[in-house]
């Protein structure tokens, strides 16, 4: 089997189990390809047992020789491992062995749950999972060449911070656009308030110039309404003060009393 198709099989299983357990599926992973060498070690072939772990199994024992520590010197010996129908089988046992310990330390593996991948490598041989003084440094290495933390899940305070800081900044995005708007909006009220104050001047100075009228001719413009009357150039002497202050100019310039002569 090759290392591909070993992850793709058992990953899944792996992250199933911690979503529900705890175990980091990191370190199943990177447990099971250590102890059964890829799923091609004797033991992994004869019994399904994929984590080397010792005893009786669903499907009973086999005896294999297996290499032990005592500190940093190997040594060779027999040993009955747990027998299994299935790879099923082996990972929900290395889970309860996780979560259960032993008689005498029920706790002992207890630091791996929902750690991250370097924690619980060195948490399972903290807990004598493991003689071999190596044992973390291997796992941690095969997780790292093959990206295995990729498949761990977070826990549910995890996935709940998670959940929570994704509204917090959705809320927040939601708040910018919220503002952007009202002060769109403050803009274009603005705008329409300047535009209503600009139509009403308007509206004012056309009023004005419609009513910017006299009752009658006014007195220093008398003379030239006068002489532009005798000109001939004006019938109507009704007109603005604009009109009457034009005629003025014009009389006082000369120009209506040399028409007038």
């Amino acid at each position: 089997m090759k290392p591909s198709d070993f992850i793709a099989k058992l990953a899944p299983i792996a992250a199933q189990d911690m979503r529900q357990y705890g175990v980091p599926a990191s370190l199943t992973l990177a447990q099971a390809i250590l102890e059964s060498n890829w799923g091609t070690s004797g033991l992994t072939q004869k019994a399904n047992n994929l984590f080397g772990i010792k005893g009786t199994g669903p499907a009973g024992s086999v005896t294999m020789q297996t290499t032990e520590y005592r500190g940093q010197t190997p040594y060779t010996t027999q040993a009955s491992f747990r027998k299994y129908n299935h790879w099923h089988e082996s990972v929900a046992d290395h889970t309860r062995l996780i979560l259960n310990g032993t008689r005498d330390k029920p706790q002992r593996y207890h630091g791996v749950l929902w750690a991250d991948y370097k924690t619980a490598a060195t948490e399972i041989w903290r807990g004598g999972y493991a003689t071999d003084p190596n044992y973390p440094k291997k796992l941690i290495s095969i997780m790292e060449q093959h990206s295995l933390h990729q498949y761990d899940v977070p826990s549910p305070e995890e996935e709940e911070r998670m959940k929570i800081e994704q509204l917090t900044a959705e809320l927040q995005k939601t708040q910018d656009q919220v503002r952007q708007l009202n002060e769109q909006y403050a803009s274009a009220m603005k705008l329409l308030t300047e535009q209503g104050i600009a139509i009403k001047q308007m509206n004012a100075r056309l009023k004005a110039a419609e009513t910017d009228k006299p009752a009658k001719v006014p007195s220093w413009a008398g003379p030239a309404v006068q002489a532009a009357k005798k000109a001939g150039v004006l019938h109507d002497p009704e007109g603005s003060f604009d009109f009457y202050r034009i005629m003025t100019v014009l009389y006082r310039l000369g120009i209506i009393n040399k028409e007038s002569n």
